[in-house]
């Protein structure tokens, strides 16, 4: 679907340069002399690299629509993870190069949202927390919860979460897949 180049908006998936790019951030720029044109940071999605560019209203864009898949994570093996699509059953593999940080997160059997151009997969989407355990942790000291700090704790995934004093060996809390944060703690 064609949109004129300054109805873009962030999140935003764009045909441009022979490529998919999504925006990331846009500035309304009115120039003293001269029209008024959008300036949009673009992110690619296949490679990452970033760009940065002008639309006026005039220039058309091909804005694009990507499919969303519910998927079940089934194992990781040799740096290619495998996903089966929760209706149809059929598994694709993305490497862990392309799911980055993400990959910490996933479980057996979690339930993601894959996004899709055509045949190719963009992007992953995790839950918004993940219940992790703690492995290991320095034992709470008595007054310390006084004060609201923080120690850190290595997680079952091997992830170093920055959690309360009053969290344990053993426990088990809830991490923010989004920025790898302390959320609480899971009875």
């Amino acid at each position: 679907m064609k949109i004129p180049g300054n109805t873009i908006r962030p999140g935003n998936v764009v045909e441009h340069q022979d490529g998919l790019w999504v925006a990331v951030k846009i500035a309304h720029t009115q120039p003293g002399k001269g029209g008024a044109y959008l300036q949009v940071e673009l992110k690619n999605l296949l490679d990452g690299r970033k760009l940065n560019e002008r639309f006026r209203s005039s220039e058309k864009v091909e804005k694009v629509r990507l499919e969303q898949r519910k998927n079940s994570f089934l194992f990781e093996a040799d740096g290619m993870y495998t996903f089966m699509d929760t209706e149809t059953y059929e598994q694709i593999e993305i490497s862990g190069d392309f799911l980055g940080e993400k990959a910490q997160y996933l479980q057996d059997g979690m339930e993601v949202v894959v996004e899709f151009y055509e045949t190719t997969p963009l992007g992953v989407a995790l839950p918004a927390t993940v219940n992790l355990t703690v492995v290991e942790t320095e034992p709470a000291i008595k007054g310390q919860t006084q004060k609201s700090s923080n120690k850190p704790a290595l997680m079952d995934n091997d992830m170093r979460v920055m959690v309360p004093t009053f969290i344990n060996q053993d426990d088990k809390i809830k991490v923010n897949t989004e920025d790898g944060t302390y959320n609480e703690r899971v009875k």
